[in-house]
């Protein structure tokens, strides 16, 4: 019953002894779960409730072969692990027989997070703490012989095969490029040598587990390193895996360390395929494609193209576990697209918390949050349609409540209407569809350009009121603030407020950021087009140097005003952002001349300027505009007012805590309180 829309896509996949039931992979994400007690039985349920929603293989996170190589609680390496792992696929098979599981083997190599990490020569990763062992002819043997040792426990576990991983920085990819490896044996040297290594391994591995047996093996088709992999290269290692044995060569962008983005939201969509098209030309395997194909018409179109035979989708599937199942019956507009945030699933593995999904905080918590019918049906009144007021209400009514939604605007949205306009952060546009449709779906009755007043909703006979009114920014206690240079950020992203070619920008949080993007960017957003992108990255597809960036400097368009950021914090600007792209909006700003300025004390502001002192020295800022983006206060008035009424309500998001917006924690709230009333 594949759908007429996307015919290449629900196209099944013969690889000669099984098929794949369409194009869709669910690529490896590392999720932080690993770790927990219940770890394979909460896995279980994550991956099955994508298979059961028709995705055609999921590949797992990444599993060390061995001690040295092992990822915190992740790993497969003795016959005892092997029932847990059993759980997990007995779950995905039981969910759908037709979908495929293949484990991910991943050897840290340098990356790794222990004195015990081995690499083919002693240079430590400039992202990590540890130096890694120098590792000799046995030990190589040894890194081999567990790859395949730890392929035959994934097929004794009921994976359906297993994906090797030979690009990022880790071990395999390491080998690869003469940065890391300095050896003078038959592992290093020629690129015959350094890539004997990922071949042996395939081919041991091959060895091992017969043919009957899927082997997808990720090479690092642009590592964005300098001096990293050249194009001819890449495709001498693919077609040398294939001779080894892999089924399935999958495409990987970037090193870790790489000051490139790749899955960050200005990244434009499937903005990658181009290069796997490339490689796929010289294989006679299938090859998987990958990073920022978020949509199936993005992946119909990628197959189109001929770029891949399969599209590699990660954290589309932390968004939408339903994605492939709403393509299939034609109901895309119901899918809640993956914006490319990273604040809930990388931002927390790096800070050494399991990933969930900022758009679906169901995600990775399928075992502990679920949205069951209701028992009983409440009356329920929601008043603001920000992020925390449309996930409370799609949620709410979708169990089966009445849900009456108060807008004093005339549109839904709240904050992610000033964040869709940010350049590189269209996706936003998605989320927003997805609510608005979810309110038509669920029977919300909406009511837009509506002020909910204390009396009305008091008297109006619901079960439950839920403010989510949101926030009002903060005015600062700064002599001066209301002079004529000084103007709002809402102001300033709504394109209501004019703003000279100097500036001064009061705050250098999350807003402060996206409010210097936006007024130093010139032209068509990266995130729109492919050409803008590479070039404000110093990428170059069309010729593709080693590493895709080698010799390439980064050329950025500004508006060309002159944009100072200030905070009061002493701390570097910007040290607050998300881990996992944080550093591309610090890199952007100071590509455009954008000057970050810590330690700022607000003396006032007069027709000179911006009077401060900074780090106790005395500074004049002459600037033509003053723009406030000094934090907000949360709006909860109409919960003060129904407490003197005696009438409780319930507070979520920036209403409940302003501190810095924070969709991610406003819509994880605001979901697990529909969920429990």
């Amino acid at each position: 019953m594949a759908h007429h829309k996307y015919e290449r896509l629900f196209t099944p996949l013969d690889l000669g002894f099984t098929t794949i039931k369409n194009r869709v992979i669910m690529g490896s994400m590392h999720t932080g779960i690993e770790d927990l007690d219940n770890a394979h039985e909460r896995l279980a349920r994550f991956y099955a409730e994508r298979a059961a929603n028709d995705v055609g293989m999921i590949i797992t996170g990444g599993h060390g072969p061995n001690e040295e190589g092992s990822i915190e609680g992740a790993k497969l390496t003795t016959d005892a692990e092997v029932a847990g792992h059993r759980i997990i696929t007995d779950a995905v098979h039981s969910a759908a027989p037709d979908a495929k599981i293949c484990l991910q083997i991943l050897h840290p190599g340098p990356l790794g997070d222990s004195e015990k990490s081995v690499a083919p020569s002693a240079i430590k990763s400039p992202i990590k703490r540890f130096v890694p062992n120098e590792l000799d002819e046995v030990g190589i043997e040894k890194q081999i012989e567990d790859h395949a040792r730890c392929a035959v426990l994934a097929r004794e576990a009921g994976y359906d095969g297993v994906e090797i991983i030979g690009s990022a920085g880790y071990l395999v990819s390491t080998f690869l490029v003469e940065k890391t490896n300095h050896r003078t044996d038959k592992w290093g040297g020629s690129f015959e040598n350094r890539m004997r290594f990922a071949v042996e391994i395939v081919a041991r591995t091959r060895a091992a587990v017969g043919s009957d047996f899927i082997i997808a093996f990720r090479v690092p088709a642009m590592d964005m390193l300098q001096g990293g992999l050249a194009f001819d290269e890449v495709v001498q290692l693919a077609q040398g895996v294939e001779a080894a044995g892999a089924n399935i060569v999958s495409s990987h962008f970037t090193w870790h360390e790489s000051p490139v983005p790749t899955i960050a939201t200005m990244v434009p969509r499937a903005a990658f395929a181009s290069v796997s098209g490339r490689i796929r030309e010289k294989l006679s395997i299938p090859v998987v494609t990958s990073n920022r194909i978020n949509m199936p018409d993005i992946a119909e179109d990628v197959l189109a193209r001929g770029h891949a035979d399969l599209v590699s989708m990660g954290r589309p599937m932390l968004a939408d576990p339903e994605l492939v199942a709403k393509a299939m019956e034609g109901r895309e507009d119901e899918i809640n697209t993956c914006i490319a945030c990273n604040q809930a699933c990388l931002d927390h593995l790096f800070t050494g918390r399991y990933a969930t999904c900022l758009v679906n905080p169901r995600a990775c918590n399928e075992t502990e949050l679920n949205y069951l019918p209701v028992t009983e049906k409440k009356k329920v009144a929601v008043v603001g349609a920000g992020p925390a007021g449309l996930a409370f209400s799609t949620v709410a009514a979708g169990r089966g409540h009445a849900v009456t939604l108060y807008e004093a605007s005339d549109g839904i949205g709240g904050q992610f209407n000033l964040a869709k306009r940010i350049p590189g952060k269209e996706e936003f546009h998605e989320t927003l569809r997805y609510y608005g449709r979810m309110l038509e779906v669920h029977g919300v009755d909406l009511k837009l350009n509506t002020t909910a007043d204390p009396g009305s909703l008091a008297d109006g006979g619901f079960d439950e009121i839920v403010i989510a009114a949101g926030i009002t920014p903060r005015h600062p206690d700064i002599e001066g603030i209301d002079h004529k240079s000084v103007v709002g950020y809402i102001d300033v992203i709504m394109g209501r407020a004019h703003v000279g070619d100097t500036v001064a920008i009061i705050g250098a949080g999350g807003i402060g950021f996206d409010v210097a993007e936006h007024i130093t960017h010139a032209g068509t957003s990266a995130a729109l087009d492919i050409g803008i992108f590479a070039r404000e990255w110093g990428i170059d597809f069309k010729h593709h140097p080693r590493g895709g960036v080698t010799g390439v400097e980064p050329a950025v368009e500004t508006s060309g005003r002159e944009v100072h950021l200030l905070q009061r914090k002493t701390t570097r600007v910007g040290a607050g952002l998300g881990k996992t792209t944080g550093w591309t909006h610090r890199i952007t700003l100071a590509r455009r001349g954008v000057q970050m300025v810590s330690g700022v004390e607000y003396l006032k502001i007069d027709d000179d300027g911006l009077h401060t002192m900074v780090n106790d020295e005395y500074r004049l800022f002459d600037v033509e505009t003053i723009i406030v983006c000094a934090g907000q206060l949360p709006h909860r008035t109409l919960h003060d007012e129904l407490a003197e009424r005696d009438q409780a309500s319930h507070l979520i998001g920036g209403a409940f805590e302003a501190v810095e917006l924070d969709a991610k924690r406003a819509i994880d709230q605001a979901s697990r309180l529909a969920a429990a009333i």
